[in-house]
């Protein structure tokens, strides 16, 4: 009896599982290991059919047959063992079967681990192969336990004669067993190996707190490929910072208040203005003719307020295609359309976020995207093309347009709800004929200008210009007086703008201008020999400027032989 009850306690301290059944199937005995492992509690299953307890098991096969199964791998739930299943014999008879089983799924995972550790050391190993030019690492002794062929290549050595060895043994003026010694890294020390002077680097290798070894790499096989990485990382350098500027400068603002010209009371009365709303993150709307400066007051609005070191992105609506229009304001998603870029894009609203966005011409925008900007003015969101995710935005938005927006509602080809968000605070930008006593500060303002973009020689205009300066109509605003000005330049003789430096319209509206004056007034002294020579003289110039001053082309269009023109040019001193 004591024998039966230390084998019991033996049997249930095995780790192994051990289960026995009678002769017809019925689960006699279960350590606890094999408990464990099936789940369930012994008095639950002691005296129940084997099948009852694990329903796919071959205990009973054994039994049956009288054949011993060894080695057989099976599943016991989730786990994963394997089991050796023998008939017991008393007599020559059958009279049950025994099953011992392991669980060997902590077994296999480990194993799995070690395959997967193998696997990437060698994917290491190929990889450091190629992609350096030596790699030597040692243990806690500085003996060397791995090396690449290149470095080997390099030492005119092998494997075999390298690894196990001691490092100072096998590489020339090394300092790895140092490095192992006092556990400082050296990055970028120059060694000389075969007579060549390389760059290397060497990297304690440390386990909780404590060296056990080394690694070290090449980084470059001679000094002067250092010297060359270093020039080209300089140039990068470079062009990387001129490109920051350039995107910088191309976000920002170019103009600020300072370069709205003029002491009108219209223009005084709009400086005001701008410096009030630029305060403040509401829509504005710049109205005015074609030519007027709108773009100058966006842009001086966002360079007077808090947003000035936030980007200013310009979006033309009259120039994008509408197909194109909702991607270029909002952005897409990658494969949102045919072309469309792998990564996706933002748009115009994302990169202004914190800046302001000045859309132009935007009476041109098509009614479908009318719906679409209101809705991220109203709720301050957008969503990509193509995208699911509403994103915020935090951009001020100025509008301009020289385009009769109210009437543009009334015939139904602009939306009523986005004319009135968008028309917040209004300003209206008087035409150049409604300011005509800031056009001469306007020319003198040009005239600097372009002394310095073109490098002219140009100081003034002379009073006859500044009286036909004053009495034209300017259709083309400011825009037309920088034109008329910047062409006289190029072609007029000294340093003042006279009337024959203009184009040949103006000269017309001056002619009829003066007639118109001088109709009742007492008529002139003529000379005809003078006034033929400055007729003469004028069409000369007129036709140089034309031809850029090519003599032969000038001869064609005067319809005069080269050696004529240059006799003319020298009579009337051209």
């Amino acid at each position: 009896m004591k024998t039966f009850n230390l084998m019991e306690v033996a049997l249930d301290t095995v780790y192994n599982g051990v289960i026995i059944i009678d002769d017809i199937g019925k689960l006699t005995y279960c350590n606890n290991s094999a408990c464990e492992l099936i789940g369930v509690d012994k008095e639950l299953i002691l005296g129940k059919n084997i099948k009852e307890v694990i329903p796919n098991t071959e205990l009973d096969q054994v039994l049956e047959e009288g054949t011993a199964q060894l080695s057989r791998k099976f599943c016991l739930g989730n786990r994963e063992v394997i089991t050796n299943r023998t008939p017991v014999r008393v007599d020559g008879k059958i009279v049950g079967a025994i099953a011992v089983f392991q669980d060997i799924t902590e077994i296999k995972d480990a194993m799995n681990k070690i395959d997967s550790i193998e696997h990437l050391l060698n994917k290491l190993e190929i990889g450091m192969e190629h992609l350096s030019d030596g790699v030597v690492m040692v243990d806690e002794r500085a003996n060397i336990t791995m090396i690449t062929e290149s470095y080997c290549e390099l030492l005119g050595v092998t494997l075999e004669e390298s690894v196990g060895k001691h490092v100072a043994s096998v590489i020339e003026n090394t300092r790895m067993h140092k490095v192992v010694k006092n556990g400082k890294p050296e990055i970028g020390d120059i060694q000389r190996i075969n007579g060549r002077d390389i760059i290397v680097m060497r990297i304690p290798l440390t386990v909780k707190g404590k060296v056990v070894g080394a690694i070290g790499q090449i980084m470059f096989q001679e000094v002067s490929d250092l010297v060359k990485l270093a020039k080209k990382l300089n140039l990068v350098e470079k062009k990387l910072e001129y490109y920051k500027q350039e995107y910088q400068r191309w976000q920002r603002s170019r103009y600020n208040i300072r370069n709205i010209i003029g002491s009108s009371k219209e223009i005084e009365k709009l400086k005001t203005t701008i410096t009030k709303v630029s305060q403040y993150p509401s829509t504005v709307l710049i109205r005015g003719e074609s030519g007027t400066g709108k773009e100058l007051i966006a842009h001086s609005i966002h360079d007077s307020g808090p947003r000035r070191e936030g980007p200013f992105v310009r979006v033309n609506c009259a120039a994008i295609p509408k197909e194109l229009l909702e991607a270029e304001l909002f952005g897409y998603e990658e494969g949102s359309f045919t072309g469309a870029k792998k990564q996706g894009k933002p748009g115009k609203f994302e990169i202004a976020e914190g800046g302001t966005i000045f859309l132009d011409e935007i009476g041109d925008m098509p009614l479908e995207m009318q719906v679409k900007l209101l809705r991220v003015l109203q709720e301050k969101e957008i969503e990509r093309v193509g995208g699911t995710k509403i994103k915020s935005v935090n951009t001020r938005v100025i509008a301009s347009t020289n385009r009769k927006l109210e009437e543009m509602v009334q015939q139904g080809i602009f939306r009523q709800d986005l004319y009135y968000r968008l028309n917040v605070v209004n300003l209206r930008l008087p035409p150049l004929r409604e300011i005509k006593e800031d056009i001469e500060e306007l020319s003198n303002y040009i005239i600097r200008q372009l002394k310095q973009e073109l490098g002219v020689k140009i100081q003034k205009i002379s009073p006859q210009v500044e009286q036909l300066f004053s009495s034209y109509h300017w259709p083309g605003n400011v825009r037309e007086l920088r034109n008329v000005i910047e062409r006289a330049a190029n072609v007029m003789d000294g340093n003042i703008i006279e009337l024959n430096d203009l184009p040949l319209y103006l000269q017309d509206y001056n002619i009829e201008t003066e007639q118109h004056t001088c109709t009742n007034a007492r008529p002139a002294t003529f000379n005809l020999s003078t006034d033929m020579k400055t007729t003469e003289a004028k069409a000369i110039k007129k036709a140089l400027a034309i031809t850029g001053y090519n003599k032969s082309k000038t001869a064609e269009i005067l319809d005069i032989h080269r050696a004529t023109l240059y006799r003319k040019m020298k009579r009337l001193g051209i």
